[in-house]
């Protein structure tokens, strides 16, 4: 999408190993109008995978995946990285390394938003290793769900994510591809 791929190149910054920052547009600070015309576009791409539920990660996730929903008109379910006293004892969790924090997370969800049989959409701001998205997809069939397809704004080619979620034989796109971050660039591809 050239519109992401051109906030990319003038907002983002390689701080190496392979670590974007798009904070100033994605996840702490979000651009809504890009979120819009980002989630909108996912919407086009899985606008017949017959998803019930759009399932996605706290924090970085929740702007793409809420846009996305919204054309789609489905609710959004996100997996909490803490358990708030308001959730039941009873809940589906599970861990996953977070490339930006540098250690495991928990990724929590409360049975009664992520019920058994429902057609799930995950979305994500990044898919990198894949790592984050295995965990979703853990959780959704911890549930007896059915995962039905991946969005993210921007994949990281060259860490692998893609392979190592095919196995799952399920639609994956992404908005922004970048094949290499060496030399402090960051180059595009399909």
């Amino acid at each position: 999408m050239q519109a992401l791929t051109e906030r990319i190149l003038r907002d983002g910054k390689n701080l190496g190993g392979g670590i974007l920052k798009v904070d100033g547009f994605i996840n702490h600070q979000v651009d809504p109008v890009l979120m819009d015309a980002c989630g909108a576009e996912l919407a086009r791409r899985f606008e017949k995978a017959g998803a019930n539920r759009v399932l996605t990660a706290e924090i970085s996730g929740i702007a793409p995946a809420l846009m996305t929903a919204r054309y789609l008109n489905l609710p959004v379910v996100y997996a909490r990285k803490n358990k708030p006293i308001t959730m039941p004892d009873t809940i589906y969790l599970t861990v996953a390394p977070s490339h930006t924090k540098g250690h495991m997370v928990e990724l929590i969800v409360s049975p009664e938003y992520l019920p058994r049989g429902e057609r799930i959409l995950i979305i994500d701001d990044f898919l990198a290793t894949g790592s984050t998205i295995h965990g979703l997809v853990r959780l959704a069939h911890a549930a007896g769900a059915e995962v039905v397809g991946i969005g993210t704004l921007i994949e990281k080619s060259f860490e692998g994510g893609r392979e190592a979620l095919s196995k799952l034989n399920v639609p994956i796109e992404s908005l922004a591809c970048i094949t290499s971050m060496d030399n402090g660039q960051i180059q595009f591809g399909d």
